[in-house]
């Protein structure tokens, strides 16, 4: 079985936001968590281990490799964190709360047990629960998720959050959630910069 992640932000860096990696060319509109499942897992996985979003503590690594169309965020390996992340304006927030990829049994498990809850500013946000979809991605030599640099063809399942884009200002995004014993809680202050002319 693939390994956990929670809601937070994934691959750690210093890509400048300013100046993201393109969209790809057959990227579709951001509707739904699951036609994003294979490009979350492959933004997850391209940055080794130690320089990820996802064992970040406090949000340094919150912007790296981030794609022009969307923010993506990510949780723990089942841990507890508190991040600070700026953000551009006019980008939608996808974050998984629990997620795994692996075969469809595996899922079937994971997503047996697996809840959650997403807080903005103090509202709940809706989750989407994908029980079972095809993922594809590469990753970097080293990266956090344990794969090879070969393409990775599973299932990946979890609960996600689609956040249309913020306002520019503070945010409070609290995620808690879990499956099993797993058990991943995050707190993220984001904070969205104005556009500039």
């Amino acid at each position: 079985m693939g390994l956990l992640a929670a809601a937070g932000v994934l691959l750690g860096g210093c890509a400048d936001a300013s100046d993201p990696r393109p969209a790809p060319e057959n990227s579709q509109p951001v509707t739904s968590a699951a036609g994003l499942q294979g490009r979350w897992w492959e933004w997850a996985a391209s940055a080794p281990r130690g320089d990820d979003p996802v064992s970040d503590q406090d949000g340094d690594d919150c912007r790296r490799n981030q794609p022009a169309d969307v923010w993506f965020l990510a949780g723990t390996f089942g841990t507890s964190a508190t991040r600070r992340c700026d953000t551009p304006a006019g980008r939608p927030v996808v974050v998984p709360i629990v997620n795994v990829f692996g075969s469809p049994d595996d899922c079937d498990t994971f997503m047996a047990t697996a809840q959650g809850t997403v807080d903005l500013d103090g509202s709940s946000v809706p989750i989407e629960r994908i029980e079972s979809e095809p993922v594809s991605f590469t990753g970097v030599a080293g990266n956090a998720l344990g794969t090879e640099t070969d393409p990775v063809d599973a299932v990946g399942c979890g609960l996600w959050a689609t956040i249309p884009a913020l306002p520019a200002g503070i945010h409070q995004l609290r995620l808690r959630g879990g499956s099993g014993d797993f058990r991943v809680s995050v707190d993220y202050r984001l904070q969205v910069l104005a556009r500039t002319a």
